[in-house]
């Protein structure tokens, strides 16, 4: 079965689970009765697929998302390699940012009120928010992992700051920049979510929360669906960026790490050196060991001792 019918399978495996759950009523300790079918879900998507409202909807979430993270991205880079890269940059930023960055984003949603005229502006403010400490803390790790080796083999073709920056830094901090940016858009959704069911007037999670006061479960899952249809979406145009532009490294295939034979991939010890002694041959006859160079005169010297201690005995 290949990995994308297995993929298939397992979607495919929790709706039926879903469907029959909720189908038969289920109340073992979970209630399962309160919510609504699979085809109930069904229903009501296609219904407001029809329909403008969950267009506009889905088109001011993505815009909030794509500002504040596109944002977040770019700030964040530029201040994780700072902090990186200039002691008196972290000494000045360094304690700020150490105190803002455990604030949740939604916390902030107060403040974002109070700062901007509008609420639109506000969700923008909390989706960079809650996208920008993780692009920055990766950033940073990212740039003071690299080694020295490389920034002196710069400086030593002549290179100066901005070409170890383009060629050097940048490049070789890629991998742990997306990784920032997979988790920052992640959290971005969480965020602008939350922000747009407390002060939003468009949007997924505005609409999502509409659904629930007016006792509209089927709703409230189809934004719960859209939603994670939405996340995944823009997680995987970011891991597939980030493939794209660190082509590069080396990637392991599981397919052919599983097609690989075990006796292939076993670790085989390494062949001694040409020049290294060999060990001496075992003796043909006896249990002593081999005669050396001098094994002539030891032999004749030990044949003479033992026939006068012999001799002695006899006299």
């Amino acid at each position: 079965m290949s990995r994308y019918a297995l993929r298939a399978a397992s979607v495919t495996a929790a709706l039926g689970l879903w469907q029959l759950l909720t189908g038969l009523d289920v109340d073992v300790w979970l209630r399962f009765s309160q919510f609504p079918t699979v085809t109930d879900v069904a229903r009501t998507l296609a219904g407001r697929l029809s329909g403008p409202d969950y267009w506009t909807d889905l088109t001011d979430s993505l815009t909030r998302i794509l500002g504040g993270f596109l944002l977040a991205a770019v700030l964040g880079v530029a201040g994780g390699v700072l902090v990186a890269r200039s002691r008196l940059a972290e000494d000045l930023l360094g304690p700020l940012l150490e105190i803002v960055r455990p604030i949740p984003a939604i916390a902030l949603v107060p403040v974002a009120i109070l700062l901007f005229p509008s609420n639109e502006q506000g969700i923008v403010f909390i989706t960079f928010t809650a996208a920008f400490f993780p692009v920055l803390v990766s950033t940073r790790h990212a740039v003071r992992a690299l080694t020295p080796v490389w920034e002196e083999a710069v400086r030593t073709m002549g290179g100066g700051r901005w070409r170890i920056l383009g060629s050097v830094v940048l490049p070789g901090a890629l991998p742990g920049v997306f990784g920032g940016l997979s988790v920052g858009i992640g959290v971005s959704w969480i965020c602008v979510i939350s922000a747009e069911m407390i002060s939003g007037q468009y949007g997924v999670g505005y609409r999502t929360w509409q659904d629930y006061t007016v006792v509209d479960y089927p709703g409230v899952f189809v934004g719960m669906v859209t939603i994670g249809v939405l996340g995944w979406l823009t997680s995987t145009a970011v891991e597939l960026l980030g493939r794209r532009l660190t082509r590069w490294l080396p990637r392991t295939s599981y397919g052919a790490a599983a097609r690989t034979p075990r006796a292939a991939r076993a670790v085989t010890a390494p062949a001694p050196p040409a020049s290294a002694p060999r060990a001496p041959a075992p003796p043909a006859s006896g249990t002593g060991p081999g005669p050396g160079p001098d094994s002539g005169a030891g032999t004749a010297a030990g044949s003479g001792s033992g026939k006068d201690a012999s001799r002695d005995q006899l006299v």
